[in-house]
């Protein structure tokens, strides 16, 4: 299990101010360890009925299509973060002979760290069963995703233009538009090399 907290504090600094704002700052950091301290841990087989249902809500339905393949969340490998018993944020992946493919990352929340540490939590489990490299499939609508992505090392590798007519096919679910208004149209292939 991997505890992350994203808060720190010189204690040194406390001599030098009044008791009051001493309180205030300790309020402080102690309700930022309330909003971001969480827990991650490898799936479990008892996780997996609470797995469909958190990836039928983020992806709209209990399968994932990506490169012409249907794959299902719940029946692979992969971490979760807890915060207390809720489920914060989950990651799939699968391993095929040196690479090990990101499936879905999500987190119920922006900004607190979660996707990056389960990003971590990954890497170090592919770099020790001798994969080479980590990577996976987004979509050309997906801007958010691409600029994390990019921020923790990976590179956009190839574009499969029109994927996602093929990907329609298989799980009708997918708009033809995203939230932000682009059309949803092609697959990017994003890889982290892991000789590091």
């Amino acid at each position: 299990m991997t505890r992350v907290s994203v808060i720190s504090i010189d204690l040194n600094i406390l001599g030098c101010l009044s008791d009051k704002l001493i309180w205030t700052l300790l309020d402080d950091v102690a309700r930022e360890l309330r909003i971001r301290a969480f827990l991650i841990r490898a799936i479990q087989a008892s996780d997996r009925s609470w797995i469909v249902s958190f990836v039928k809500s983020h992806w709209g339905s209990d399968i994932v299509v990506g490169k012409g393949r249907v794959l299902r969340p719940a029946e692979l490998d992969g971490f979760a973060a807890f915060r207390g018993k809720n489920a914060v944020g989950l990651l799939t992946y699968r391993i095929e002979d040196l690479d090990c493919e990101i499936v879905t990352i999500d987190s119920t929340s922006e900004g607190e760290g979660i996707g990056t540490a389960l990003i971590d939590v990954v890497r170090e489990t592919a770099k020790a069963k001798g994969c080479r490299r980590l990577w996976l499939i987004t979509t050309n609508d997906n801007l958010n995703a691409l600029g994390f992505y990019q921020r923790r090392g990976f590179r956009l590798i190839a574009l499969y233009s029109n994927a996602l007519e093929a990907s329609r096919k298989l799980k009708p679910q997918i708009p033809m538009k995203a939230a932000n208004g682009i059309p949803i149209r092609d697959e990017l292939e994003l890889e982290l090399e892991l000789s590091e």
